[in-house]
């Protein structure tokens, strides 16, 4: 139902861009969050967005990351810049809050040297 896809590996201080297709009509009218899972450690919200567009973001990626969406191509869209080891995570994308059947396999982003 919701597939993130864009991830990588790419060097401390790179970008990339993460795209999130949804099936169905899930996209418009839910608020859409950007969520990462690091080895070891738990699943963190890091991006939302609301229907209208006014996005939220985690303190750890403010200002690096910006969240838009397209909601006639029921896709979300995570910009992510100046990119640090710690951001090496799997990145998937689900309506806020999570509905537990919507998570997809997600995308590996790695950044290292």
């Amino acid at each position: 139902q919701l597939q993130a896809s864009g991830g990588g590996l790419v060097q401390p201080g790179g970008s990339l861009r993460l795209s999130c297709a949804a099936s169905g009509s899930i996209l418009p009218s839910n608020i859409m969050g950007w969520y990462r899972q690091a080895p070891g450690k738990p699943r963190e919200l890091v991006a939302g967005i609301s229907s209208g567009g006014a996005p939220n973001y985690a303190d750890s990626v403010k200002g690096r990351f910006t969240v838009s969406r397209d909601n006639a191509k029921n896709t979300v869209y995570l910009e992510m810049n100046s990119l640090k080891p710690e951001d090496t995570a799997v990145y998937y994308c689900n309506i806020y809050p999570p509905a537990p059947r919507s998570w997809g396999q997600g995308t590996l982003v790695t950044v290292s040297s």
